[in-house]
């Protein structure tokens, strides 16, 4: 049976936390809809489409923002009842502060599990379907890096595509085929392709020019069969920030990287924080535990919100901070991603151990 004081600081907590969350949301929602509205007017891209864009993102929003709101929402919560003297009596009464870390941390559990939710099963597609739905409604093709379009290894094979469209069919694809000696052996030249679950690409409209030692040939086929093991998961990763992906689709991603000889070290980064980035939770509710031990005077409960707000501001920022050091400086994977989370867990113990000597 579950104690009587879980039951109330569960829901003292869980109220603060969807508070604070639907705050965010909202503020967040506002700075991306004021974003979206330099691109109004451009290929039929209107106000409601911008709405409903900024409505789309949102699930990748929250996976964002969970931890800043149940580090914010927990501490309302914990330092309005130590002002009502509540932490007090239930310290009275026997309450040790090893057992009421553990009640946080199973109330924490559902904000685990709900962020991973979020960023393994909602976000990702949410966010897929608002780039294209963006893509769509202003009449763009995918942005490449480069003027000549996109370029990717697969296996032997160079792949050259002018343009990949939101549903992710091909425009213009030239496909470079070298034997084991490195000597080019073919290029075969597409109008356009579109992805056959069964089969591979279908390519159309292919010019394909082979190379031998008794000279070249070129003909002309109507559809050709591609096979390979490019596949729309991959190319989409042209529209979902490697934050934004699920696990599922890194962990492919990096396979097929990986097999061409290419660099992972962003992906792989994205990979480990989306790992440990749900139990990011945990963390945050033993950070907001101390300050709920400290006495509360008058207006204290608006200086450790702001002081709340500020760490998890600081945790969001050393996040994206160290993922682009580990990307820039070739940091192994796991310590870039993992380091915030490990310097404000010993943060949260160190603050504890404190409070408990006074």
């Amino acid at each position: 049976m579950i104690p009587v004081y879980i039951r109330y600081l569960s829901r003292e907590i869980y109220a603060a936390v969807a508070l604070v969350l639907l705050a965010f949301l909202g503020l967040f929602a506002f700075f991306d809809l004021v974003n979206e509205l330099d691109d109004i007017g451009k290929g039929g891209y209107m106000l409601h489409h911008a709405a409903i864009y900024v409505a789309m993102i949102m699930p990748g929003r929250v996976y964002e923002l969970m931890p800043i709101a149940v580090l914010i929402g927990t501490l309302y919560a914990l330092t309005t009842l130590a002002r009502h003297s509540e932490i007090t009596v239930l310290r009275a009464s026997g309450l040790s502060t090893r057992r009421l870390l553990s009640g946080l941390l199973a109330i924490g559990s559902v904000f685990v599990v709900l962020t991973f939710v979020f960023g393994e099963y909602l976000a990702p597609p949410a966010e897929r379907a608002a780039q294209q739905w963006r893509l769509a409604a202003t009449r763009s093709m995918v942005s490449q890096e480069l003027r000549t379009g996109l370029w990717v290894r697969d296996g032997r094979r160079f792949v050259n595509v002018s343009s990949v469209l939101p549903d992710t069919s091909l425009q213009g694809v030239r496909i470079y085929e070298f034997d084991e000696r490195a000597a080019l052996v073919s290029i075969s030249e597409a109008e356009s392709g579109a992805y056959d679950g069964s089969d591979g690409w279908r390519l159309r409209k292919v010019a394909q020019t082979r190379f031998s030692d008794g000279g070249t040939s070129t003909v002309s086929l109507p559809e050709m069969v591609w096979n390979s093991e490019l596949t729309p998961e991959v190319l989409s990763v042209l529209m979902v920030v490697p934050e934004r992906m699920s696990v599922s689709t890194l962990y492919s991603y990096i396979h097929h990287l990986r097999d061409n000889n290419q660099k992972t070290t962003r992906y792989e980064i994205a990979l480990w924080k989306k790992l440990a980035y749900p139990f990011a939770a945990f963390v945050m509710m033993g950070l907001a535990l101390p300050f709920g031990y400290m006495q509360t005077r008058m207006g204290g409960v608006s200086l450790k919100v702001f002081s709340g707000i500020m760490l998890g501001v600081g945790f969001h920022l050393l996040n994206g901070l160290f993922s682009n050091l580990g990307v820039i400086n070739g940091w192994v994977p796991a310590v870039a991603a993992l380091t915030p989370s490990v310097s404000f867990f010993l943060a949260a113990a160190f603050m504890m151990w404190w409070v408990e000597r006074r």
